[in-house]
Protein backbone atom coordinates (compact mmCIF):
# COMPACT_ATOMS: atom_id res chain seq x y z
CA UNK A 1 0.00 0.00 0.00
CA UNK A 2 1.05 3.34 -0.49
CA UNK A 3 0.52 6.92 1.76
CA UNK A 4 0.47 10.10 0.76
CA UNK A 5 0.97 11.53 4.49
CA UNK A 6 -3.12 12.21 4.96
CA UNK A 7 -5.62 9.43 5.37
CA UNK A 8 -9.34 9.81 6.32
CA UNK A 9 -10.94 8.72 9.06
CA UNK A 10 -13.21 6.14 9.44
CA UNK A 11 -17.00 6.25 10.69
CA UNK A 12 -17.23 5.75 14.55
CA UNK A 13 -19.22 2.57 15.10
CA UNK A 14 -21.98 4.53 17.05
CA UNK A 15 -22.97 6.17 13.82
CA UNK A 16 -22.77 2.89 12.08
CA UNK A 17 -25.29 1.59 14.16
CA UNK A 18 -27.43 4.66 14.79
CA UNK A 19 -27.65 4.29 10.61
CA UNK A 20 -28.56 1.12 10.60
CA UNK A 21 -31.23 1.47 13.11
CA UNK A 22 -32.60 4.37 10.89
CA UNK A 23 -32.22 2.26 7.54
CA UNK A 24 -34.17 -0.65 8.70
CA UNK A 25 -36.99 0.92 10.11
CA UNK A 26 -37.35 2.71 6.91
CA UNK A 27 -36.86 -0.31 5.23
CA UNK A 28 -39.87 -2.15 6.90
CA UNK A 29 -42.06 0.92 7.24
CA UNK A 30 -42.26 0.77 3.59
CA UNK A 31 -42.73 -3.03 3.34
CA UNK A 32 -45.52 -2.67 5.48
CA UNK A 33 -47.58 -0.38 3.68
CA UNK A 34 -49.85 -1.37 1.51
CA UNK A 35 -49.02 1.11 -1.39
CA UNK A 36 -47.26 0.67 -4.87
CA UNK A 37 -45.43 4.03 -3.97
CA UNK A 38 -42.37 1.94 -3.16
CA UNK A 39 -42.02 0.86 -6.71
CA UNK A 40 -40.90 2.10 -9.88
CA UNK A 41 -43.74 1.03 -12.19
CA UNK A 42 -46.97 3.38 -11.83
CA UNK A 43 -50.06 3.73 -13.43
CA UNK A 44 -51.95 6.80 -14.95
CA UNK A 45 -54.31 7.16 -12.38
CA UNK A 46 -51.92 7.68 -9.05
CA UNK A 47 -52.88 10.21 -6.46
CA UNK A 48 -50.08 13.21 -6.22
CA UNK A 49 -46.59 12.05 -5.29
CA UNK A 50 -44.18 14.04 -3.82
CA UNK A 51 -40.60 14.87 -4.93
CA UNK A 52 -38.60 14.81 -1.88
CA UNK A 53 -35.70 17.88 -1.64
CA UNK A 54 -32.34 16.49 0.25
CA UNK A 55 -30.51 19.47 1.06
CA UNK A 56 -26.90 18.52 2.06
CA UNK A 57 -24.95 21.13 3.68
CA UNK A 58 -21.93 22.47 6.04
CA UNK A 59 -22.72 26.22 6.01
CA UNK A 60 -25.56 28.36 5.86
CA UNK A 61 -27.85 28.17 3.07
CA UNK A 62 -27.30 30.79 1.11
CA UNK A 63 -30.32 30.29 -1.62
CA UNK A 64 -32.70 29.64 0.88
CA UNK A 65 -34.87 32.98 -0.53
CA UNK A 66 -34.66 31.68 -3.99
CA UNK A 67 -35.55 28.27 -2.67
CA UNK A 68 -38.50 29.90 -0.81
CA UNK A 69 -40.23 31.55 -4.00
CA UNK A 70 -39.79 27.66 -6.00
CA UNK A 71 -41.79 26.06 -3.37
CA UNK A 72 -43.90 28.88 -2.36
CA UNK A 73 -45.02 28.81 -6.05
CA UNK A 74 -46.64 24.97 -5.67
CA UNK A 75 -48.75 23.78 -3.00
CA UNK A 76 -46.98 21.60 -0.31
CA UNK A 77 -48.65 18.66 -1.49
CA UNK A 78 -46.29 18.02 -4.43
CA UNK A 79 -43.04 18.39 -2.25
CA UNK A 80 -41.08 17.07 0.92
CA UNK A 81 -37.76 18.90 2.17
CA UNK A 82 -35.27 17.35 4.27
CA UNK A 83 -32.07 19.22 5.73
CA UNK A 84 -28.59 17.33 6.95
CA UNK A 85 -26.77 20.39 8.24
CA UNK A 86 -22.99 19.51 9.31
CA UNK A 87 -23.06 19.53 13.38
CA UNK A 88 -20.17 21.29 13.87
CA UNK A 89 -21.08 24.09 11.53
CA UNK A 90 -22.80 27.51 11.96
CA UNK A 91 -25.65 26.39 9.95
CA UNK A 92 -29.02 28.96 10.57
CA UNK A 93 -32.50 28.04 10.67
CA UNK A 94 -33.73 30.41 7.37
CA UNK A 95 -37.17 30.10 8.76
CA UNK A 96 -40.20 30.49 5.85
CA UNK A 97 -40.49 27.09 4.10
CA UNK A 98 -37.40 25.70 5.87
CA UNK A 99 -38.48 26.02 9.49
CA UNK A 100 -38.72 22.49 10.97
CA UNK A 101 -36.78 20.47 8.34
CA UNK A 102 -33.74 19.87 9.95
CA UNK A 103 -32.94 15.93 10.56
CA UNK A 104 -30.61 14.20 13.09
CA UNK A 105 -27.34 14.69 11.39
CA UNK A 106 -23.59 13.27 11.73
CA UNK A 107 -20.44 15.24 11.39
CA UNK A 108 -18.94 14.78 7.61
CA UNK A 109 -16.39 15.18 5.43
CA UNK A 110 -14.60 15.70 1.99
CA UNK A 111 -12.74 12.36 0.55
CA UNK A 112 -14.51 10.19 3.12
CA UNK A 113 -17.93 7.98 3.17
CA UNK A 114 -19.78 10.12 5.27
CA UNK A 115 -20.89 12.06 2.73
CA UNK A 116 -22.76 8.60 1.49
CA UNK A 117 -24.25 8.37 4.95
CA UNK A 118 -25.65 11.74 5.29
CA UNK A 119 -27.21 11.46 1.82
CA UNK A 120 -28.81 7.69 2.93
CA UNK A 121 -29.61 9.58 6.03
CA UNK A 122 -31.75 11.84 4.32
CA UNK A 123 -33.32 8.99 2.02
CA UNK A 124 -34.38 6.92 4.94
CA UNK A 125 -35.58 9.75 7.33
CA UNK A 126 -38.04 10.95 3.78
CA UNK A 127 -38.73 7.31 3.04
CA UNK A 128 -40.11 7.46 7.15
CA UNK A 129 -41.79 10.77 7.40
CA UNK A 130 -44.35 10.31 4.02
CA UNK A 131 -45.03 7.13 1.72
CA UNK A 132 -46.04 9.62 -1.34
CA UNK A 133 -42.21 11.07 -1.64
CA UNK A 134 -41.20 9.06 -4.89
CA UNK A 135 -38.55 10.78 -6.26
CA UNK A 136 -35.44 11.95 -3.78
CA UNK A 137 -33.43 14.63 -5.27
CA UNK A 138 -30.02 15.47 -3.63
CA UNK A 139 -28.85 18.66 -3.36
CA UNK A 140 -26.15 20.99 -2.00
CA UNK A 141 -25.96 24.47 -0.64
CA UNK A 142 -24.66 25.86 -3.57
CA UNK A 143 -27.19 24.73 -6.08
CA UNK A 144 -29.85 26.41 -7.28
CA UNK A 145 -33.24 25.19 -9.32
CA UNK A 146 -33.34 26.49 -13.08
CA UNK A 147 -36.41 26.17 -13.78
CA UNK A 148 -40.05 26.60 -11.85
CA UNK A 149 -41.60 23.73 -9.74
CA UNK A 150 -44.25 23.17 -12.45
CA UNK A 151 -41.72 22.69 -15.12
CA UNK A 152 -39.66 20.41 -12.98
CA UNK A 153 -42.47 17.95 -11.52
CA UNK A 154 -44.08 18.22 -15.08
CA UNK A 155 -40.47 16.82 -16.43
CA UNK A 156 -40.19 14.18 -13.91
CA UNK A 157 -43.24 12.66 -13.93
CA UNK A 158 -44.73 13.17 -17.35
CA UNK A 159 -45.98 9.78 -19.44
CA UNK A 160 -46.25 9.03 -22.47
CA UNK A 161 -47.30 5.15 -22.34
CA UNK A 162 -51.02 4.97 -23.15
CA UNK A 163 -53.83 5.65 -20.77
CA UNK A 164 -54.12 2.56 -18.15
CA UNK A 165 -50.60 1.48 -18.77
CA UNK A 166 -47.33 1.85 -16.07
CA UNK A 167 -44.70 4.21 -16.93
CA UNK A 168 -41.56 2.82 -15.83
CA UNK A 169 -39.84 5.76 -13.94
CA UNK A 170 -35.53 5.98 -13.76
CA UNK A 171 -33.56 7.09 -11.66
CA UNK A 172 -31.54 10.31 -12.72
CA UNK A 173 -27.90 9.25 -11.81
CA UNK A 174 -24.71 9.95 -13.93
CA UNK A 175 -23.04 6.59 -13.98
CA UNK A 176 -19.64 6.63 -16.27
CA UNK A 177 -17.02 3.68 -16.77
CA UNK A 178 -14.70 5.39 -19.46
CA UNK A 179 -12.73 8.45 -17.11
CA UNK A 180 -8.85 9.09 -16.79
CA UNK A 181 -8.71 9.40 -13.14
CA UNK A 182 -11.14 5.43 -12.51
CA UNK A 183 -8.06 3.90 -11.61
CA UNK A 184 -6.16 5.93 -9.32
CA UNK A 185 -10.16 6.36 -7.56
CA UNK A 186 -10.30 2.69 -7.55
CA UNK A 187 -7.13 2.58 -5.76
CA UNK A 188 -7.46 5.16 -3.26
CA UNK A 189 -7.98 2.32 -0.47
CA UNK A 190 -5.20 0.47 -1.28
CA UNK A 191 -4.37 -1.57 -4.45
CA UNK A 192 -7.09 -4.78 -4.43
CA UNK A 193 -8.70 -3.42 -1.53
CA UNK A 194 -12.14 -3.28 -3.56
CA UNK A 195 -11.77 -6.86 -4.50
CA UNK A 196 -13.73 -9.42 -4.96
CA UNK A 197 -16.95 -7.05 -4.22
CA UNK A 198 -15.98 -4.31 -6.55
CA UNK A 199 -13.86 -5.72 -9.65
CA UNK A 200 -12.65 -2.41 -11.38
CA UNK A 201 -14.92 -3.68 -14.78
CA UNK A 202 -17.28 -3.11 -12.50
CA UNK A 203 -16.19 -0.03 -10.73
CA UNK A 204 -18.16 3.87 -11.79
CA UNK A 205 -17.76 7.43 -11.36
CA UNK A 206 -21.15 9.74 -11.05
CA UNK A 207 -22.11 13.62 -10.09
CA UNK A 208 -22.26 13.59 -6.49
CA UNK A 209 -25.62 14.86 -6.67
CA UNK A 210 -28.76 12.82 -8.47
CA UNK A 211 -32.72 12.17 -8.95
CA UNK A 212 -33.15 8.61 -7.74
CA UNK A 213 -36.62 6.72 -7.58
CA UNK A 214 -37.89 5.20 -4.43
CA UNK A 215 -37.04 1.97 -5.45
CA UNK A 216 -33.42 2.50 -5.74
CA UNK A 217 -33.74 4.55 -2.45
CA UNK A 218 -34.98 1.59 -0.94
CA UNK A 219 -32.24 -0.74 -2.58
CA UNK A 220 -29.40 1.39 -1.44
CA UNK A 221 -31.12 1.58 2.31
CA UNK A 222 -30.91 -2.04 2.44
CA UNK A 223 -27.24 -2.75 0.46
CA UNK A 224 -24.30 -3.99 2.83
CA UNK A 225 -21.74 -5.84 0.94
CA UNK A 226 -20.64 -3.08 -1.07
CA UNK A 227 -20.81 -0.79 1.78
CA UNK A 228 -18.37 -2.70 3.58
CA UNK A 229 -15.83 -2.01 0.71
CA UNK A 230 -16.82 2.04 0.26
CA UNK A 231 -16.88 3.03 3.92
CA UNK A 232 -13.16 1.89 4.50
CA UNK A 233 -10.30 5.04 4.98
CA UNK A 234 -8.38 6.04 1.82
CA UNK A 235 -5.53 6.03 1.96
CA UNK A 236 -4.88 8.50 -1.00
CA UNK A 237 -7.45 11.55 -0.04
CA UNK A 238 -6.56 13.28 -3.52
CA UNK A 239 -8.12 10.78 -5.42
CA UNK A 240 -10.96 9.58 -2.89
CA UNK A 241 -14.38 10.70 -3.60
CA UNK A 242 -17.07 7.42 -2.21
CA UNK A 243 -19.88 9.96 -2.72
CA UNK A 244 -19.39 9.53 -6.42
CA UNK A 245 -18.60 6.24 -7.03
CA UNK A 246 -21.09 3.95 -4.40
CA UNK A 247 -24.44 5.05 -6.05
CA UNK A 248 -23.29 4.95 -9.63
CA UNK A 249 -21.32 1.36 -8.80
CA UNK A 250 -23.87 -0.29 -6.77
CA UNK A 251 -27.06 0.95 -9.35
CA UNK A 252 -25.04 0.23 -12.46
CA UNK A 253 -24.54 -3.51 -10.36
CA UNK A 254 -27.75 -3.58 -9.70
CA UNK A 255 -30.46 -1.93 -12.30
CA UNK A 256 -28.45 -0.35 -14.94
CA UNK A 257 -31.38 -0.15 -17.34
CA UNK A 258 -33.41 1.58 -14.55
CA UNK A 259 -31.05 4.55 -14.32
CA UNK A 260 -30.51 7.28 -17.27
CA UNK A 261 -26.67 7.55 -16.41
CA UNK A 262 -26.80 10.98 -16.72
CA UNK A 263 -27.08 13.60 -14.18
CA UNK A 264 -29.72 16.27 -13.95
CA UNK A 265 -27.74 18.51 -12.50
CA UNK A 266 -25.41 21.16 -14.44
CA UNK A 267 -21.61 21.78 -13.10
CA UNK A 268 -19.06 23.18 -14.61
CA UNK A 269 -15.74 21.70 -14.42
CA UNK A 270 -13.90 23.74 -17.38
CA UNK A 271 -11.46 25.77 -14.69
CA UNK A 272 -11.77 23.23 -11.80
CA UNK A 273 -9.73 23.66 -8.93
CA UNK A 274 -8.12 20.88 -6.38
CA UNK A 275 -11.33 18.76 -7.24
CA UNK A 276 -13.38 21.68 -6.96
CA UNK A 277 -15.82 22.53 -10.16
CA UNK A 278 -15.94 26.14 -11.12
CA UNK A 279 -17.41 28.75 -9.12
CA UNK A 280 -20.23 31.42 -10.50
CA UNK A 281 -19.73 34.72 -9.14
CA UNK A 282 -22.20 37.73 -9.69
CA UNK A 283 -20.57 39.22 -12.86
CA UNK A 284 -21.37 35.68 -14.29
CA UNK A 285 -25.09 36.12 -13.45
CA UNK A 286 -27.31 36.89 -16.39
CA UNK A 287 -30.40 35.65 -18.03
CA UNK A 288 -28.14 33.89 -20.50
CA UNK A 289 -26.32 31.68 -17.78
CA UNK A 290 -29.48 30.26 -17.07
CA UNK A 291 -30.62 29.46 -20.09
CA UNK A 292 -26.63 27.96 -21.15
CA UNK A 293 -27.17 25.69 -18.05
CA UNK A 294 -30.24 24.26 -18.77
CA UNK A 295 -29.18 23.21 -22.14
CA UNK A 296 -28.71 19.61 -22.59
CA UNK A 297 -27.99 17.04 -25.10
CA UNK A 298 -30.13 14.52 -23.09
CA UNK A 299 -33.59 13.97 -22.82
CA UNK A 300 -34.17 16.24 -20.40
CA UNK A 301 -33.00 19.55 -19.12
CA UNK A 302 -31.30 20.42 -16.37
CA UNK A 303 -33.34 21.48 -13.79
CA UNK A 304 -30.37 22.53 -10.94
CA UNK A 305 -26.98 23.91 -11.25
CA UNK A 306 -23.75 24.61 -9.12
CA UNK A 307 -22.21 26.00 -7.90
CA UNK A 308 -22.38 29.35 -6.94
CA UNK A 309 -20.67 31.80 -4.76
CA UNK A 310 -23.66 33.28 -1.61
CA UNK A 311 -23.04 36.74 -3.31
CA UNK A 312 -24.97 35.56 -5.97
CA UNK A 313 -28.18 35.43 -4.33
CA UNK A 314 -29.14 39.16 -5.63
CA UNK A 315 -28.91 38.66 -9.08
CA UNK A 316 -30.20 35.69 -9.41
CA UNK A 317 -33.87 37.06 -7.06
CA UNK A 318 -33.51 40.33 -9.29
CA UNK A 319 -34.45 37.45 -12.29
CA UNK A 320 -36.13 35.20 -10.34
CA UNK A 321 -39.30 35.53 -11.53
CA UNK A 322 -38.73 37.19 -14.94
CA UNK A 323 -35.85 34.36 -15.95
CA UNK A 324 -35.38 31.17 -13.66
CA UNK A 325 -39.06 30.65 -13.01
CA UNK A 326 -40.27 31.88 -16.10
CA UNK A 327 -40.99 28.77 -18.52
Amino acid sequence: MYRTGEETLPIPPSDELDDLSLFNRAVSASTRSKSSFAFSRLGSKNPNLKIAFLFLTNTDLYFAPLWAKFFNSTPSKFYSIYIHAEPSAAVADPGGVFSGRFITSKHTERSSATLISAARRLMANAILDDPLNFYFALISQSCIPLHSFGYMYKSLFASTAPFGHPVKYKSYIEILANETTLPDRYDARGKNVMLPEVSFEKFRVGSQFFVMTKKHALMVLKERKLWRKFKLPCINVHSCYPEEHYFPTYLSMEDPNGCTHYTLTRVNWTDSVDGHPHTYQPPEVSPELIYTLRSSNFSHDYLFARKFSPDCLKPLMDMADNVIFND
